[in-house]
C-alpha cells in the first residue's frame, strides 16, 4: 500500500455525497447503491465474578488497596448493540443509538449497571482491527478488483500528520517507578510543556513529525464536504490479514518505540477500483457504513462475529434519530 497523491481518485465520492449535509449518512456515504448496512462498532462491558461492582462513585471514593485487589479480578468482554438493550431493556434496531439504546444522559462515559457491572461505549470513527479483517475478507469477495482500489485516512486523527509549531502532536508520558528521578524529571518536562501556553508564545516553530513522513503531511488531500482525507493506493486483500495494521504506511512507530502494541488507524473510507461498493467509518459514528449490492449486504448481515444490520438510503445516524427508544 503507498500513498497517492492523484486525489482525483475520489471525485465520484463528491459526486454523491450530499453538499450541503442535510443531517443523513449521505453527509459521508455516498448515495446510489443497490443496499447499505450498518456495522456497529462493539461496545465494552467490565464485570466482576461472583460479586457487583460498586458504582462509578463509590469506585472513585474506595481506598485505593481496595480497589487495587479488584482490579486484578475484573473481566473484560465485547459488549454487541443487541445484548446491551437487554440489559437496559430497550428495543435494538438498525437505526438505534447509543445514548437512547442505555438511557445514557452522557455517550462517553462509563455506565453503571442496576447488576452491578460497567458498560463503557462503542468506538467513534474506529473499526477494532480484527473487526476491520472480517469485513475485509468479506468485501473482497464482491469485487473484481480486491487487490486494486483506495484506502483514506482523515487528515483529522491526533498525530497522523506532521505540522509546524512550537510542540509536538502528541506527548507520551512514561510508565513506571514514581521515584525514579530520570523518570520523573521526564514526565514533569512533558507535563510543563503542554501546559506552559505563556512561553509556547514566544518559541520558534519548527516541523513537528506525525505518524506519516513531511512529504505526505504536506502532500494533496481528498476534499470532501467538512472533511480531509490522505489517500493511499492498495486494495482491501490488504486489511483482509489479522495482522494487517503491520504493513500500512500509517503504522503507529512512535507509539511503539514508547512501549505501546504494534498498531494503525483502521481506514475512514476504502473503495475498490470498479467501485462495487464502498466502506465509511466516519469520525463522528460508532458504526461503519458499506454501501453494495444486496448480496454483498446479506453475506455481512449474515456473518459470525459481525454485528450488522440493513438500514435504507436516506436513513440518519443521528443522536436524536432513534425514534423507537426515544
Amino acid at each position: 500500500m503507498e500513498w497517492t497523491a492523484d486525489v482525483s481518485a475520489g471525485d465520484w465520492l463528491r459526486e454523491r455525497i450530499d453538499d450541503p449535509w442535510t443531517w443523513t449518512m449521505h453527509d459521508v456515504v455516498p448515495r446510489g447503491f443497490e443496499a447499505y448496512a450498518r456495522v456497529f462498532h462493539p461496545a465494552s462491558i467490565t464485570e466482576l465474578p461472583g460479586e457487583r461492582l460498586p458504582s462509578i462513585e463509590e469506585w472513585n471514593a474506595s481506598d485505593p488497596d481496595e480497589t487495587a485487589r479488584l482490579v486484578d479480578r475484573l473481566v473484560d468482554r465485547r459488549l454487541t448493540w443487541s445484548e446491551a438493550a437487554g440489559i437496559f431493556g430497550t428495543v435494538f434496531h438498525p437505526l438505534a443509538q447509543w445514548a437512547a439504546l442505555t438511557r445514557a444522559t452522557n455517550t462517553g462515559n462509563t455506565i453503571a449497571t442496576s447488576d452491578g457491572r460497567w458498560v463503557d461505549p462503542p468506538l467513534e470513527g474506529e473499526l477494532a482491527s480484527d473487526l476491520l479483517a472480517a469485513l475485509a475478507s468479506i468485501l473482497a469477495q464482491h469485487t473484481t478488483t480486491p487487490d486494486d482500489g483506495v484506502v483514506a485516512l482523515w487528515e483529522g486523527h491526533g498525530a497522523l500528520l506532521g505540522h509546524m509549531g512550537a510542540g509536538p502532536s502528541r506527548a507520551f508520558f512514561q510508565m513506571g517507578d514514581p521515584a525514579d528521578p530520570v523518570l520523573a524529571h521526564h514526565n514533569q518536562m512533558l507535563g510543563t510543556s503542554v501546559k506552559d501556553a505563556w512561553n509556547n508564545v514566544f518559541r520558534k516553530e519548527s516541523w513537528q513529525e506525525g505518524i506519516l513522513p513531511r512529504e505526505v503531511s504536506e502532500g494533496r488531500r481528498l476534499e470532501l464536504p467538512g472533511r480531509g482525507h490522505v489517500l493511499f493506493r492498495g486494495g482491501v486483500s490488504e486489511l483482509a490479514r489479522p495482522d494487517w495494521f503491520l504493513d500500512v504506511p500509517w503504522r503507529d512507530r512512535p507509539a511503539e518505540e514508547h512501549g505501546f502494541e504494534p498498531s494503525a488507524l483502521s481506514p475512514s473510507i476504502v473503495w475498490p477500483d470498479d467501485r462495487a461498493w464502498v466502506l465509511v467509518s466516519e469520525v463522528d459514528f460508532d458504526s461503519t457504513v458499506i454501501g453494495g449490492s444486496r448480496e454483498l449486504i446479506a453475506a455481512l448481515i449474515a456473518a459470525s462475529g459481525l454485528e450488522a444490520l440493513e438500514i435504507r438510503e436516506g436513513a440518519a445516524l443521528t443522536s436524536d434519530s432513534d425514534e423507537v427508544n426515544r
